[in-house]
Formats: structure tokens, sequence, C-alpha cells
């Protein structure tokens, strides 16, 4: 929940992340550690085809460490493991540096949720990315995996 308060204006309540963490047949959480200490979360949930990333978090200590991208990874692989053929998010369309991350992970933006943010007013861009199953993509997912650093890729 530390990490939750410091990167999002209005965190999710720990009632809504029990929830969350109960709907065990199509939702998904991770969390990354480094050594004993919580680093980072993320979660995934799967409907059918379509997959859609409820949330993802890093310590701000440990950005630019790749965290976020390992996260991601593991939940874009999560959701094709679940049969998601594409997968959706939605990111303040202040946040550039997550808007480049997904973007990598070959997200383009669909749309945009006005005022959707309610603390703030701010709007959301709606992100997607189709057909996470052809093999062009696993391979970009490769690629990406291959490009994290020895303590982050996954084995």
């Amino acid at each position: 929940m530390a990490i939750e308060r410091q990167v999002y204006p209005r965190p999710w309540s720990p009632n809504l992340f029990l929830s969350e963490m109960t709907e065990m047949r199509n939702r998904t959480y991770l969390v990354a550690r480094l050594g004993r200490e919580l680093v980072g979360y993320g979660g995934i949930m799967s409907y059918g085809e379509e997959a859609h990333v409820t949330t993802i978090a890093v310590d701000p200590a440990h950005h630019r460490r790749k965290i976020g991208t390992r996260l991601l990874f593991e939940l874009i692989q999560e959701g094709i493991r679940l049969g998601a053929r594409a997968v959706s998010l939605e990111v303040r369309v202040s946040n550039w540096g997550a808007q480049r991350l997904y973007s990598r992970f070959g997200f383009r933006p669909v749309g945009v949720r006005k005022g959707y943010y309610q603390e703030t007013g701010e709007d959301a861009l709606v992100m997607w990315t189709e057909d996470v199953h052809r093999p062009g993509y696993r391979k970009q997912l490769e690629e990406i995996a291959g490009k994290l650093p020895a303590g982050v890729r996954p084995s």
C-alpha cells in the first residue's frame, strides 16, 4: 500500500485490493521484489479473448531500473496464458513515461476517457495491443525480455 500512496493521488483502498485478489478465476496480481523489499506490483484481468491491465506501479525510488518493463512483460504473458488475444489499459494523458513503455509493447492509443481520474479530473488515454498470439508479437516480447538487466530478466 505504501507504493500505491506514493504513485497515485487516489490510491486503491485495502478493501479494493482484497476484493480484486479474491477474483482468482480471471485476475492475476504480481509483485516485484529486490531482496525482501517490495518495489512494484501489477495486475491483469482476463475475460474471454481480452485482458485488461488493472494496475501497475513501481516505487519511485526504483524507477528507471526496468522493473515496470518486467512487470508488464509478465502481465501480458499471463493474459496470453489465460487466452487473451488483445490487451488494454488506461494511462493518464500526462504520464508520458508510461505511455512510452506501453508503446514499446505495441500498445497504441484508441480513445480518451474524459475526466476518468476523478481526484484530478484528468483524462485517461485508452491504449490497446491486438493479436498478442501472432509470431511477430511473441518475437517482440522476447526482444524486450532479452534487453532487461540480468537481475530483472526472466529466467
